[in-house]
């Protein structure tokens, strides 16, 4: 008689210089996530090797991190961390912790054709907001601050999807025909439009009335 194959271990890289801090997201995390397998890394060297090794689902990162040991923690080497990880790896979860979110800005692009979850989670708020934007991104959600989002700037495809859904009526697979996409395409592209329109999982709401109801507010769609 054949064993049932057991589901295959979640896994999870948190990337930060201070001892103190890595400790206590591991602590959180797994009191939320009993069942994961947690990996570290305190420099951007580091977590790159962590990733082509131990291939994590998700990577919980600081901003300002050190390149290598003994360099110093500049938030530059983060934003370059990012580059190579959503380059290299475009359906990788990813949380970005930080205090100081303006330097993402520049990878606004990035993050767009990002495939996989990207959340920002401010250290200064409260833990629970940290797990909650670690639900999300493992959820594939996108939640980007306020000030990454100047002005509503939506691409064609996004708005194509909110037409096909909202005023033909289509649901994901026919959208993804139409578009000439896979369905994964467009649940990115909703992803992505939640995110400009500020429209997050709420309890006992669901999402895609709610990104409607804000599209049609905006005249996004008739």
């Amino acid at each position: 008689m054949k064993q049932k194959a057991s589901a295959p271990t979640r896994k999870i890289l948190v990337v930060d210089d201070h001892e103190s801090v890595l400790t206590g997201t591991i602590n959180a995390l797994r009191q939320h996530y009993p069942q994961v397998e947690f990996f570290t890394a305190q420099t951007a060297s580091m977590a790159e090797q962590q990733v082509a090794t131990a291939r994590p689902e998700l990577v919980v990162m600081d901003l300002s991190i050190p390149n290598g040991t003994g360099t110093a923690a500049r938030t530059e080497t983060g934003i370059q961390l990012l580059r190579t990880l959503m380059q290299q790896y475009p359906n990788l979860h990813i949380v970005v912790q930080s205090a100081y979110t303006k330097a993402l800005v520049r990878l606004k692009p990035n993050i767009n054709a990002h495939e996989g979850g990207f959340t920002i989670a401010d250290k200064s708020l409260p833990l629970q907001e940290m797990l909650t934007k670690v639900d999300w991104a493992l959820q594939g959600l996108v939640y980007t601050p306020k000030e990454m989002r100047v002005g509503l700037e939506l691409k064609p495809e996004w708005l194509q999807v909110l037409k096909l859904a909202f005023e033909q009526g289509l649901q994901d697979k026919a959208i993804a025909e139409q578009m000439n996409v896979s369905e994964r395409t467009v649940r990115h592209y909703w992803t992505q439009v939640q995110d400009a329109l500020e429209v997050y999982p709420e309890a006992g709401k669901n999402i895609r009335i709610q990104t409607e109801m804000r599209a049609r507010e905006e005249g996004l769609i008739d």
